[in-house]
């Protein structure tokens, strides 16, 4: 799994490197700008999200991790389950399921994730792709993660953090473009409002 955690981090690096012009666009809201470009890697887009948090990266990206203190504040994970946790530090594998979007218009899906945590500059970045896994659950469609990361590292003010996630997610199925788009955008927005208020209900 080195190749694969290298190969994750080199692919999230590029697309925190990408210029502002290459982004349109597709949501904003009081603290969290939501953007997407053609995704690279599958006919959908890729999105951007970046927003501040007011805490310190490490514990910030804490509660993202797979575990079960995701599933405590994040209302579009159903289940969670760590398959197997690997020799390299940082890394599992993760299967988890999510709710019914827009009215159930995206009916709920399931995910199986390679995820790989480490330092990045002064912050940290956490990420993630789909990886073959044979056992799924009946009723739920099996979506699949290409290379998705969150990046976090302190903001000039010391009790805020920037957060940058890159999400490109194929969901599979015969899906509108456009409610695609509004799950997506709406989904990131939401995360980081649920992330800030488990953050602040939990104080360090």
């Amino acid at each position: 799994m080195g190749s694969l955690s290298r190969q994750l981090r080199e692919t999230l690096v590029s697309y925190h490197s990408l210029n502002d012009s290459e982004w349109n666009i597709a949501k904003k809201s009081k603290d969290v700008t939501v953007w997407r470009k053609p995704s690279d890697e599958f006919s959908g887009y890729l999105y951007k999200a970046e927003g501040t948090v007011a805490d310190h990266p490490r514990r910030i990206i804490e509660f993202m991790v797979p575990g079960p203190r995701r599933m405590e504040w994040d209302s579009l994970m159903t289940s969670l389950e760590i398959v197997k946790t690997l020799d390299e530090e940082g890394c599992c594998v993760v299967k988890y399921s999510t709710a019914g979007q827009l009215w159930n218009i995206i009916s709920p899906r399931e995910f199986v994730d390679f995820s790989y945590t480490c330092d990045y500059q002064r912050g940290l970045m956490s990420c993630g792709v789909s990886v073959e896994h044979r056992e799924q659950n009946p009723g739920l469609v099996r979506g699949f993660n290409h290379p998705c990361g969150w990046f976090c590292v302190p903001a000039e003010d010391p009790d805020l953090s920037v957060l940058t996630g890159f999400i490109q997610t194929d969901l599979k199925g015969m899906i509108p473009q456009s409610a695609v788009d509004s799950a997506m955008a709406a989904g990131l927005v939401r995360f980081y409002r649920e992330l800030t208020h488990a953050l602040a209900a939990e104080p360090p």
